[in-house]
């Protein structure tokens, strides 16, 4: 098959590790396969060294940008429409809002027979203005009719957006976000190592945070649980991981709250670091406002780490209360600082609940059974397509 992948931007995240994974499968299984990308980056890191390690082919659009940019977006999406016509894909596969609208509509401009769209998190969401909420509802069920199937990585977003009114829920399916599993591995000398290097005792319970330094990533929501937590468990200690616009802000906060010792920030690490820094941890703590399925979280389970995470979106999925981790109520500071404190006095708990969280995500989120559910599900989409001309034909024969 001929298939191209387009994202707005290859930062580390998420939704970019998973195509990038799923553009590599593809292109071992054989298949052509284009990786088409804004060139913008940020303080979140660049993908671009992975997807030109993938065995794909990589296009870059300069006019392919996050922010919403009318002019630019029209020149990218008459270059989105020019590629299609020139590659002649079997499937367009698009992922994340920008290219998501300007992607399935050039891809139905230029008669691709099969587009999917991938919904990694919902392009509105209770971080936006109302205004902005309904708009991006609307293109979304504009971009609906040129899509002939939605791909999620999480149960919760087919059930938000079959109630949002963008298609019947016939037209998703779910599938996992693929990753590594087997480079996240409990390892007793990293752990050592690594809690060596940020000089705490193994006395002491290290809480990690995997997510950019922004906005609605829940790092507001953490500090704010953080004073009472250590008051009643003093041994608490919290690292987190990554970068972005607000790290001076949330270094002067910690400062004013006295916390500033308490918090060990790693800054921008590469992707293939992750896997060792969360062996340091003994509780992984994700309280992003909205995500379709945390991967930091699982990257923490497959890891053996409990989890601590607010009940939104597709977390509760694989932090299930009481087995793989605790579930705190969307908001609830005083729950997120008794559910931290409640795992941090228990270490044979955690242990339990780490174990079973491997158990739980080492199959489910294997990228090898991404790739091989994304290629039976193309295969089948360009049957059903191809069935309807060839019953015409046969009716032209008779």
């Amino acid at each position: 098959m001929r298939i191209c992948h387009i994202i707005t931007r290859l930062i580390i995240g998420g939704a970019q590790e998973n195509t990038v994974l799923t553009c590599r499968g593809l292109a071992e299984c054989g298949h052509e396969v284009t990786l088409i990308a804004g060139s913008e980056t940020g303080p979140e890191g660049s993908l671009w060294d992975k997807a030109e390690a993938a065995g794909c082919a990589l296009v870059r659009v300069e006019a392919l940008r996050r922010a919403v940019r009318p002019h630019s977006d029209w020149r990218a999406a008459l270059e989105l429409r020019r590629l299609f016509r020139k590659l002649r894909p079997d499937v367009a596969h698009t992922h994340s809002s920008k290219a998501g609208i300007l992607g399935r509509w050039a891809a139905a401009r230029a008669d691709v027979p099969v587009v999917v769209h991938t919904i990694h998190g919902m392009s509105f969401n209770r971080t936006q203005s109302r205004i902005t909420q309904i708009t991006y509802k609307c293109l979304e069920k504009k971009a609906a009719q040129w899509t002939t199937k939605f791909v999620a990585v999480a149960d919760a977003m087919i059930d938000q957006a079959v109630e949002a009114g963008i298609a019947p829920r016939e037209r998703f399916v779910t599938i996992r976000s693929g990753m590594e599993t087997d480079h996240f591995l409990p390892n007793a000398d990293m752990r050592r190592r690594h809690r060596k290097e940020w000089g705490i005792n193994e006395n002491e319970v290290i809480v990690g945070t995997i997510a950019r330094l922004f906005a609605n990533k829940g790092y507001e929501e953490i500090m704010a649980a953080m004073g009472s937590a250590v008051k009643r468990e003093p041994r608490l200690r919290f690292v987190w991981v990554g970068d972005g616009a607000y790290r001076a802000r949330y270094e002067q906060r910690l400062k004013m709250m006295g916390l500033r010792d308490r918090v060990r920030l790693l800054g921008l690490v590469r992707p293939d670091e992750v896997s060792s820094i969360i062996n340091g941890f003994d509780i992984i703590l994700h309280a992003s406002r909205w995500e379709g399925l945390p991967r930091a979280v699982v990257q923490g389970l497959l890891t053996e780490v409990p989890a601590v995470s607010f009940d939104n979106d597709g977390a509760p999925e694989v932090v299930r209360p009481g087995e793989t981790g605790i579930v705190v109520r969307f908001g609830d500071i005083s729950g997120l600082s008794d559910a931290l404190v409640r795992l941090a006095g228990d270490a044979e708990l955690r242990r339990n609940m780490g174990r079973r969280g491997r158990e739980l995500c080492r199959t489910a989120f294997d990228w090898h059974n991404m790739v091989e559910s994304l290629e039976g599900l193309y295969t089948r989409l360009l049957q059903d397509h191809a069935a309807p001309v060839a019953q015409v034909d046969r009716a032209s024969d008779f």
